[in-house]
C-alpha cells in the first residue's frame, strides 16, 4: 500500500494568507529550512492506480496539480480521475471545503461518521455533489469498512474508524455560549486505522486529537506507522505568539511537548514510524533549524511535509 502526504499544514496552510508571524514571513521569503505547506490531506492507494483521499482540503486543486498520481492519465477519458473516494475525519473547514472543488459531475464516494454526514446534509451548498454520482456512506465505529468507489468496486483500502477526543467544528460552536469548550468524544472527530496490504500492517491517521488516554494508547500499540495531530508545539503557543487567544486544548488539539503532550503520552507505545501532521503556522518545528524541531527528531518523531511518501 502506497501513502502520500499531499497536505501537512493545519487550517489556513503555511504560510497562511493573512499571517505575518515570523515563520510565515520566513516561508514567504523563501527560507530554505522553512517549507511551505498546504492544508491537511493524505492520499492512499492499494494498487497504484486508484486513490483514496483522507480529507478534502481547500487546497485540493493545488494538491492535485502537484501530485501526478491524482491527475487523469494520458489515455484516460476526457473527464476522469484516479480519485475513487474521500474519507473525512471531521467536519472542519480545512477537511471538507475541498469537496466543493470536486463538483464537476465526477463519480467518487464520500465516507464519514454520522455526525459529519449530517453536517454535509444540513449545508445545501454540498448538494453541488450530485448524490446519484457521489454517494455518501457512513463509517460505523469499530467495524472494518472496505472503501469502494461510487459504483461499489473495492479500492483495496480498508479502514476502521473510532472516536477520539476532539471538538465540534468551529462554525458549529454556539456563539451564545463562548465560555463552553465544545469538546466531543462521540465521533465529531475520528481516528482511522488504515490497512490493505497482504501483510496486515496498519497505519493510523489521526490529524486531530485533544488528548491521549489509555484506550487510545492501547489501540496504537503495535502500529506500523502513525500520522498524528502536530498542530501546536506548546498548548499556549498561539497566545504567546500574539496571534490568538485560545489554547490548543480549547481548539481540540493536543500539544506536542510537555508532560501532557503527545511525545510524552506515546513515549512507551510500540509504534514503528511516528509522524506529526496538521501543523499550525505558529509551530516552531516548521523551522528545521529550530531547537523544537531537533527535540521532535530526538524523540523519534518526524515532521511531515507535502509530498512525503511511504509504503506499508
Amino acid at each position: 500500500m502506497r501513502l502520500k502526504i499531499i497536505g501537512s499544514a493545519a487550517g489556513g496552510g503555511f504560510p497562511q494568507w493573512n499571517c505575518n508571524y515570523r515563520l510565515s514571513r520566513a516561508a514567504r521569503h523563501g527560507k530554505a529550512t522553512v517549507r511551505a505547506r498546504t492544508q491537511s490531506s493524505l492520499a492512499v492507494s492499494a494498487d497504484g492506480n486508484g486513490w483514496v483521499l483522507f480529507n478534502a482540503s481547500p487546497d485540493i486543486r493545488q494538491q492535485i496539480a502537484e501530485t501526478p498520481e491524482l491527475q487523469p492519465g494520458p489515455d484516460d477519458a476526457l473527464r476522469s480521475t484516479p480519485i475513487r473516494a474521500v474519507v473525512l475525519t471531521n467536519a472542519d473547514v480545512d477537511h471538507v471545503a475541498g469537496l466543493l472543488s470536486l463538483r464537476e459531475r465526477q463519480p467518487f464516494a464520500i465516507y464519514a461518521a454520522a455526525q459529519v454526514l449530517a453536517v454535509l446534509e444540513q449545508n445545501s451548498i454540498f448538494n453541488v455533489l450530485d448524490a446519484t454520482l457521489v454517494p455518501r456512506r457512513e463509517l460505523r465505529h469499530g467495524v472494518e469498512t472496505t472503501i469502494c468507489d461510487a459504483a461499489g468496486q473495492a479500492t483495496g483500502v480498508i479502514v476502521e474508524s473510532f472516536p477520539v477526543p476532539g471538538k465540534v467544528a468551529l462554525y458549529l460552536e454556539d456563539s451564545a455560549h463562548p465560555e463552553a469548550d465544545f469538546s466531543s468524544d462521540s465521533g465529531d472527530t475520528i481516528g482511522l486505522c488504515i490497512t490493505g496490504g497482504a501483510d496486515g500492517k496498519a497505519l493510523f491517521y489521526i490529524p486531530g486529537c485533544a488528548r491521549i488516554d489509555a484506550p487510545l494508547r492501547a489501540r496504537l500499540d503495535g502500529a506500523a506507522a502513525l500520522l498524528f495531530d502536530g498542530t501546536l508545539y506548546t498548548d499556549d503557543e498561539m497566545i504567546t505568539a500574539g496571534v490568538g487567544q485560545k489554547t490548543g486544548r480549547r481548539m481540540g488539539h493536543i500539544a506536542m511537548s510537555g508532560a501532557a503532550g503527545s511525545m510524552a503520552g506515546l513515549a512507551g507505545t510500540a509504534i514503528g514510524r511516528r509522524i506529526f501532521v496538521h501543523i499550525n503556522n505558529t509551530n516552531p518545528v516548521l523551522d528545521e533549524t529550530s531547537g523544537e524541531h531537533a527535540a521532535v527528531l530526538a524523540s523519534g518523531w518526524e515532521v511531515a511535509h507535502d509530498g512525503m511518501e511511504m509504503e506499508l
